[in-house]
């Protein structure tokens, strides 16, 4: 019996082990935030989407300019370059971290439940 004095089955099926005891409430799966969160997410999943776009690029420019021999000293550019952009990904991220938990919580909920980016 739960405490309101009904059953209490829970997200657990039965209830629990059966040693009378409630399982631990989980979170809700769905959380409602504010719509200044929205917006930064939004920006900051734009943000990590072009970056990713950009690493893809420089990548496949650079190896085809490595097909030639003319070319490879400029192909090496432009991987140098994808891997400075590889090291933005985890700077997109930590911004994005810093900047959600500048955002008040909507409904006294914590603000960085979505995927990183």
């Amino acid at each position: 019996m739960s405490a309101a004095g009904g059953s209490s089955t829970g997200r657990h099926g039965s209830g629990g082990s059966g040693d009378g005891l409630d399982p631990p409430h989980l979170p809700p799966l769905v959380y409602k935030v504010g719509h200044e969160e929205l917006v930064v997410r939004r920006r900051y999943e734009v943000l990590s989407i072009v970056n990713d776009i950009l690493i893809g690029l420089w990548f496949l420019i650079g190896s085809i300019l490595f097909f030639s021999a003319e070319t490879t000293y400029v192909g090496t550019w432009f991987f140098v370059v994808g891997s400075v952009e590889l090291l933005i990904r985890p700077v997109i991220r930590f911004s994005r971290r810093v900047h959600l938990q500048r955002v008040p919580a909507a409904h006294g909920m914590p603000t960085d439940f979505g995927p990183d980016f």
